[in-house]
């Protein structure tokens, strides 16, 4: 049996950085992709913990015909998408991102969020997100989800000896025939 070879240049490890911005905003070029999103579209969500992960799941429906006891293929016949965190800076503006929106004002010396109650049958707010982190070769990585929502629970809880956190679990959603819902690019010098 021959070892292993292992290219330590192509191992990553490191924290990712989640912008969200609106839906259809402007997306960096991909040759931008080692610069910071431009604030004039996009807004950095601040810390997180315990990373910032994309999870894709298909299902594949099988195919098969009695004269064979193999598989003789499979179909896409679902794809789903997340970008999840526990976002650590526990700000209105954060709780009204993983709340798909709402009502925010403020005044000398406060500032408040009220969620969106709106019928059930009103359309939601989507937005995009980018997740910038590390490539191989120390190089950068950007991940563009273009229309997310999330649709997880949300909890703000408070504890003695624990940091605030608020979960984000957020789920893409189906863009265009001619947009893919989620853009990946990679830093190559």
């Amino acid at each position: 049996m021959s070892p292993i070879s292992v290219t330590t240049t192509n191992l990553i490890q490191g924290p990712a950085t989640l912008y969200s911005g609106a839906f259809g905003a402007t997306e960096p070029a991909d040759t931008a992709v080692n610069a910071i999103p431009p604030a004039s579209s996009w807004t950095d969500m601040g810390g997180t913990q315990d990373g910032v992960k994309l999870s894709v799941d298909q299902t594949y429906s099988e195919l098969e015909v009695d004269q064979i006891t193999l598989r003789v293929g499979s179909r896409l016949t679902k794809a789903d998408f997340t970008i999840e965190t526990s976002l650590a800076e526990a700000t209105l503006e954060n709780l009204s991102t993983t709340l798909n929106g709402g009502t925010s004002a403020s005044g000398a010396g406060f500032k408040s969020y009220d969620p969106n109650v709106s019928s059930s049958a009103t359309q939601p707010t989507y937005f995009a997100v980018i997740m910038d982190g590390y490539a191989p070769n120390q190089f950068r990585r950007r991940i563009i989800g273009r229309r997310m929502l999330n649709t997880d629970s949300v909890e703000l809880a408070y504890t003695k000896d624990k940091q605030t956190l608020i979960p984000l679990k957020l789920a893409g959603h189906y863009v265009s025939a001619s947009i893919a819902p989620f853009h990946l690019v990679d830093q190559t010098s």
